[in-house]
Protein backbone atom coordinates (compact mmCIF):
# COMPACT_ATOMS: atom_id res chain seq x y z
CA UNK A 1 0.00 0.00 0.00
CA UNK A 2 1.29 3.41 -0.97
CA UNK A 3 1.57 5.81 1.97
CA UNK A 4 0.34 9.19 0.80
CA UNK A 5 -0.82 12.02 3.07
CA UNK A 6 -4.43 10.75 3.19
CA UNK A 7 -3.37 7.21 4.11
CA UNK A 8 -1.04 8.45 6.89
CA UNK A 9 -3.80 10.71 8.25
CA UNK A 10 -6.25 7.77 8.21
CA UNK A 11 -3.77 5.53 10.04
CA UNK A 12 -3.07 8.16 12.71
CA UNK A 13 -6.82 8.66 13.17
CA UNK A 14 -7.27 4.88 13.45
CA UNK A 15 -4.56 4.66 16.13
CA UNK A 16 -6.08 7.51 18.17
CA UNK A 17 -9.64 6.19 17.90
CA UNK A 18 -8.60 2.66 18.83
CA UNK A 19 -6.63 3.99 21.80
CA UNK A 20 -9.63 5.93 23.06
CA UNK A 21 -11.98 3.00 22.48
CA UNK A 22 -9.78 0.69 24.55
CA UNK A 23 -10.13 2.88 27.68
CA UNK A 24 -13.94 3.09 27.55
CA UNK A 25 -15.20 1.94 30.93
CA UNK A 26 -17.42 -1.16 31.10
CA UNK A 27 -16.73 -2.34 27.55
CA UNK A 28 -16.89 -6.15 27.36
CA UNK A 29 -13.74 -7.96 28.54
CA UNK A 30 -11.25 -8.24 25.68
CA UNK A 31 -13.50 -6.47 23.14
CA UNK A 32 -10.95 -4.11 21.62
CA UNK A 33 -9.63 -3.32 18.12
CA UNK A 34 -5.90 -3.93 18.65
CA UNK A 35 -5.77 -7.60 17.54
CA UNK A 36 -7.70 -6.72 14.38
CA UNK A 37 -5.31 -3.80 13.86
CA UNK A 38 -2.33 -6.15 14.14
CA UNK A 39 -3.85 -8.44 11.49
CA UNK A 40 -4.81 -5.53 9.26
CA UNK A 41 -1.42 -3.86 9.57
CA UNK A 42 0.40 -7.10 8.87
CA UNK A 43 -1.81 -7.92 5.89
CA UNK A 44 -1.59 -4.49 4.28
CA UNK A 45 1.91 -3.38 5.12
CA UNK A 46 3.97 -6.45 4.23
CA UNK A 47 6.40 -4.13 2.42
CA UNK A 48 6.33 -1.44 5.11
CA UNK A 49 6.71 -3.41 8.32
CA UNK A 50 7.25 -0.24 10.38
CA UNK A 51 3.59 0.73 9.88
CA UNK A 52 2.44 -2.85 10.34
CA UNK A 53 3.94 -2.97 13.83
CA UNK A 54 3.18 0.66 14.68
CA UNK A 55 -0.59 0.33 14.24
CA UNK A 56 -1.35 -1.94 17.21
CA UNK A 57 1.71 -1.13 19.33
CA UNK A 58 1.31 2.64 19.25
CA UNK A 59 -2.40 2.27 19.90
CA UNK A 60 -1.65 0.01 22.89
CA UNK A 61 0.97 2.43 24.22
CA UNK A 62 -1.30 5.48 23.95
CA UNK A 63 -4.19 3.70 25.66
CA UNK A 64 -1.84 2.36 28.36
CA UNK A 65 -0.58 5.90 28.97
CA UNK A 66 -4.19 7.12 29.23
CA UNK A 67 -5.00 4.25 31.63
CA UNK A 68 -1.98 5.23 33.74
CA UNK A 69 -3.13 8.86 33.95
CA UNK A 70 -6.65 7.76 34.95
CA UNK A 71 -5.20 5.31 37.50
CA UNK A 72 -2.86 7.94 38.95
CA UNK A 73 -5.79 10.30 39.54
CA UNK A 74 -8.01 7.56 40.99
CA UNK A 75 -10.39 7.55 38.01
CA UNK A 76 -9.68 3.94 37.01
CA UNK A 77 -8.69 0.77 38.81
CA UNK A 78 -6.68 -0.34 35.77
CA UNK A 79 -2.99 0.46 35.78
CA UNK A 80 -1.61 1.52 32.44
CA UNK A 81 1.97 0.42 33.04
CA UNK A 82 2.84 -2.67 35.03
CA UNK A 83 5.55 -5.27 35.43
CA UNK A 84 5.77 -7.74 32.58
CA UNK A 85 3.97 -5.43 30.18
CA UNK A 86 6.71 -5.78 27.58
CA UNK A 87 5.51 -9.37 27.17
CA UNK A 88 2.12 -8.09 26.08
CA UNK A 89 3.73 -5.81 23.50
CA UNK A 90 5.82 -8.73 22.20
CA UNK A 91 2.66 -10.82 21.88
CA UNK A 92 1.05 -8.08 19.81
CA UNK A 93 4.13 -7.92 17.61
CA UNK A 94 3.66 -11.67 17.10
CA UNK A 95 0.04 -11.08 16.12
CA UNK A 96 1.26 -8.62 13.49
CA UNK A 97 3.50 -11.38 12.13
CA UNK A 98 0.38 -13.57 11.85
CA UNK A 99 -1.12 -10.69 9.85
CA UNK A 100 1.72 -11.01 7.31
CA UNK A 101 0.14 -14.35 6.31
CA UNK A 102 -3.33 -12.85 5.77
CA UNK A 103 -4.35 -11.97 2.22
CA UNK A 104 -6.50 -8.83 2.54
CA UNK A 105 -8.39 -9.76 -0.63
CA UNK A 106 -9.44 -13.27 0.47
CA UNK A 107 -12.29 -13.65 2.95
CA UNK A 108 -11.18 -17.14 4.03
CA UNK A 109 -7.68 -15.83 4.77
CA UNK A 110 -9.09 -12.97 6.84
CA UNK A 111 -11.44 -15.30 8.74
CA UNK A 112 -8.56 -17.65 9.47
CA UNK A 113 -6.54 -14.75 10.87
CA UNK A 114 -9.53 -13.61 12.93
CA UNK A 115 -9.67 -17.06 14.56
CA UNK A 116 -5.94 -17.75 14.85
CA UNK A 117 -4.72 -14.42 16.28
CA UNK A 118 -7.00 -14.12 19.34
CA UNK A 119 -6.65 -17.85 19.99
CA UNK A 120 -2.86 -17.63 19.91
CA UNK A 121 -2.96 -14.56 22.15
CA UNK A 122 -5.32 -16.28 24.60
CA UNK A 123 -3.25 -19.46 24.83
CA UNK A 124 0.18 -17.84 25.05
CA UNK A 125 -0.80 -15.01 27.40
CA UNK A 126 -2.68 -17.27 29.80
CA UNK A 127 0.07 -19.87 29.80
CA UNK A 128 2.58 -17.13 30.60
CA UNK A 129 0.36 -15.94 33.46
CA UNK A 130 0.19 -19.50 34.78
CA UNK A 131 3.94 -20.11 34.42
CA UNK A 132 4.79 -16.83 36.15
CA UNK A 133 2.43 -17.51 39.04
CA UNK A 134 0.24 -14.52 38.22
CA UNK A 135 -3.51 -14.25 38.11
CA UNK A 136 -5.08 -16.40 40.78
CA UNK A 137 -1.79 -18.23 41.48
CA UNK A 138 -2.94 -21.64 40.28
CA UNK A 139 -0.60 -24.55 41.04
CA UNK A 140 1.92 -25.70 38.43
CA UNK A 141 -0.13 -28.76 37.54
CA UNK A 142 -2.28 -29.68 34.56
CA UNK A 143 -5.36 -28.78 36.63
CA UNK A 144 -3.77 -25.44 37.56
CA UNK A 145 -3.01 -24.69 33.91
CA UNK A 146 -6.56 -25.56 32.87
CA UNK A 147 -7.94 -23.37 35.68
CA UNK A 148 -5.82 -20.48 34.42
CA UNK A 149 -7.16 -20.96 30.89
CA UNK A 150 -10.73 -21.05 32.25
CA UNK A 151 -10.04 -17.78 34.10
CA UNK A 152 -9.21 -16.17 30.76
CA UNK A 153 -12.32 -17.36 28.88
CA UNK A 154 -14.32 -14.12 29.36
CA UNK A 155 -11.44 -12.20 27.78
CA UNK A 156 -11.09 -14.78 24.99
CA UNK A 157 -14.77 -14.59 24.04
CA UNK A 158 -14.62 -10.79 23.94
CA UNK A 159 -11.35 -10.92 22.05
CA UNK A 160 -12.81 -13.21 19.37
CA UNK A 161 -15.88 -11.02 19.02
CA UNK A 162 -13.90 -7.77 19.03
CA UNK A 163 -11.41 -9.10 16.49
CA UNK A 164 -14.24 -10.24 14.21
CA UNK A 165 -16.12 -6.92 14.43
CA UNK A 166 -13.09 -4.67 14.04
CA UNK A 167 -11.52 -6.84 11.32
CA UNK A 168 -14.81 -6.64 9.39
CA UNK A 169 -14.70 -2.84 9.73
CA UNK A 170 -11.02 -2.52 8.78
CA UNK A 171 -10.86 -5.06 5.96
CA UNK A 172 -14.36 -4.13 4.75
CA UNK A 173 -13.44 -0.45 4.58
CA UNK A 174 -10.24 -1.34 2.75
CA UNK A 175 -12.23 -3.41 0.24
CA UNK A 176 -14.69 -0.59 -0.45
CA UNK A 177 -11.90 1.98 -0.82
CA UNK A 178 -10.12 -0.36 -3.25
CA UNK A 179 -13.34 -0.78 -5.24
CA UNK A 180 -13.81 2.97 -5.41
CA UNK A 181 -10.22 3.48 -6.59
CA UNK A 182 -10.71 0.81 -9.29
CA UNK A 183 -14.06 2.26 -10.38
CA UNK A 184 -12.67 5.81 -10.44
CA UNK A 185 -9.71 4.76 -12.58
CA UNK A 186 -12.02 2.95 -15.04
CA UNK A 187 -14.19 6.07 -15.46
CA UNK A 188 -11.16 8.26 -16.28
Amino acid sequence: MKLNKNVVFSLVLLIVMASLYRIIPSRPFGFAPQIAMALFGGALFVNNKKWAFLLPLLSMFISDALFQVLYTYGLSSIQGFYGGQITNYLLFAGLTVIGFTVNPNKIFSILTGVLVAPTAYFLVSNLLVWVSGGGYHHPKTLDGMMACLVDGLPFYKGSLAGTAVFAALLFGSYYFVQQRVVNTSIVK
